[in-house]
């Protein structure tokens, strides 16, 4: 059996073990999510030895020449020393400067990282605080806004929403690799009708694509549908609006049967597994081909959904 070594740990797992559960079996601290190589939540370093990676494309390729993989998608198969991901050297620090809450208990949050974050709307990034890590949309835009935005649902009360709550200030957060991006905005759509799917808080990175779109000086109508118990959004809805006549925003507590859309339209849906599956179907039966329909699905361990 190959030997595994993680910060002064040692095991022998069965070969073809997966790394996540054996670095777990140890006892070693690593922090997961969705264990489908989304989240990239459970980076570790190899510093010797290299395991059987299903999923390589999963991260940068500057990343992974650095040494960095995705525990949850490798195997044990030779001796191998890894480190997880260590926020106090690895993350990039930032720094609250603003905290909002809004109905539905969601915090909008505000950073500003140490050094410059490279990202697009639609791409999220790990959260580090208090030792738990989660990944978050921006709901900022790179090129416009002079900070990071994210939107976080606490309803839920998971381990990061727990010390969110406890958020002041100039309170210090790390900021761990950008990643993802299935959702996003192409200029080439500018004449197309642009239709845009959330729930909960997976308006955080719609948001983000909605205000690109604008930017761009898109042509066709942009219709946003966003489902949840307690719509949050209302006041900047009402501000964008009045600036975007095209724009056309319903507020919703599910989604309305019999939706009939152009088949040129691009859709963009975000949420849990369960709501993006929902508005996936709809969007298909009301005529939209399944090539023009992105999705990003919130995935926690802790509620399996980030949005709800």
């Amino acid at each position: 059996m190959p030997e595994l070594r993680a910060l002064g740990r040692t095991a022998r797992p069965a070969s073809g073990s997966n790394l996540l559960d054996a670095l777990l079996a140890m006892e070693v601290a690593v922090p997961w999510s969705c264990r489908a190589g989304n989240c990239q939540a459970c980076l570790v370093c190899c510093e010797a030895g290299e395991p059987a990676d299903e999923q390589p494309d999963a991260l940068p390729a500057s990343l992974r020449e650095q040494g960095w993989r995705l525990a949850c998608q490798c195997r044990v198969v030779d001796d191998l020393q890894v480190r997880p991901f260590d926020p106090a050297h690895d993350a990039t620090p930032a720094r609250v400067i603003a905290l909002r809450w809004l109905a539905g208990e969601v915090l909008v949050l505000r950073l500003a990282p140490e050094r410059p974050i490279r990202y697009r709307a639609g791409q999220h990034v790990q959260l580090w605080l208090a030792g738990v890590a989660r990944p978050y949309s921006f709901a900022s835009v790179a090129h416009t806004d002079p900070w990071l935005e994210f939107h976080i649902a606490c309803r839920h009360g998971g381990a990061f929403a727990r010390a969110a709550r406890a958020l002041r200030l100039g309170d210090a957060i790390g900021l761990g690799q950008v990643s993802g991006g299935a959702l996003h905005y192409d200029p080439s759509w500018s004449g197309r009708p642009l239709w845009l799917l959330a729930a909960g808080t997976g308006l955080a990175p719609l948001w983000a694509v909605l205000r690109e779109a604008v930017a761009a000086g898109h042509q066709g109508p942009i219709h946003v549908m966003h489902v949840a118990r307690e719509p949050y959004w209302q006041p900047e809805w009402q501000t964008l609006q009045a600036q975007w006549p095209a724009l056309s925003v319903e507020c919703l507590e599910a989604l309305p049967t019999g939706l009939r859309a152009d088949r040129r339209t691009m859709a963009l849906a975000c949420g849990s597994p369960q709501r993006v599956e929902a508005f996936s179907r709809a969007l298909f039966m009301a005529g939209v081909p399944r090539s023009q329909i992105l999705v990003e699905r919130f995935l926690t361990r802790e509620t399996g959904s980030a949005a709800e």
